[in-house]
């Protein structure tokens, strides 16, 4: 009978790990927080923005104006760089480029509930290849 014991045993841990298995790769492939994903990314002091970056910041915090129309928009985050979150998270700005007679490369992206309260900022100069987040 103790034999049958063991045996038992032995057959529950086995079932118990098997059905446990899919619920470990789940937590091993679960996204990322934003936190997780803002850590791996570059930063950028605000001061060390161009100066037209600066002011596109600070018009950000204050909720305009804006000098170009599509500055507001959602973001979509095609590219994938940024922490992945629900469509309408990220707001993109655009930062003049001095001599640019289009909204050039440069932009602002923020990401929060409220524009105006940003969780995260993130600059890029090269229209969306890179980023790196805006550090106050």
């Amino acid at each position: 009978m103790r034999c049958f014991n063991h045996l038992h045993l032995a057959v529950i841990s086995l079932v118990l790990a098997a059905s446990l298995a899919p619920v470990r790769e789940a937590v091993a492939r679960r996204p990322a927080s934003l936190e997780d994903n803002v850590s791996n990314l570059p930063t950028v002091a605000l001061v060390q923005l161009p100066p037209q970056g600066q002011s596109v910041y600070r018009k950000i915090l204050q909720g305009g104006p804006f000098e170009y129309d599509k500055d507001g928009v959602v973001f979509g985050n095609r590219e994938r760089l940024l922490p992945a979150n629900r469509r309408g998270y990220y707001h993109e700005y655009t930062v003049k480029t001095p001599g640019e007679r289009s909204r050039g490369a440069r932009r602002i992206i923020c990401g929060g509930q409220e524009p105006q309260v940003p969780d995260a900022c993130f600059y890029t100069e090269d229209h969306y290849s890179s980023f790196r987040k805006i550090v106050p």
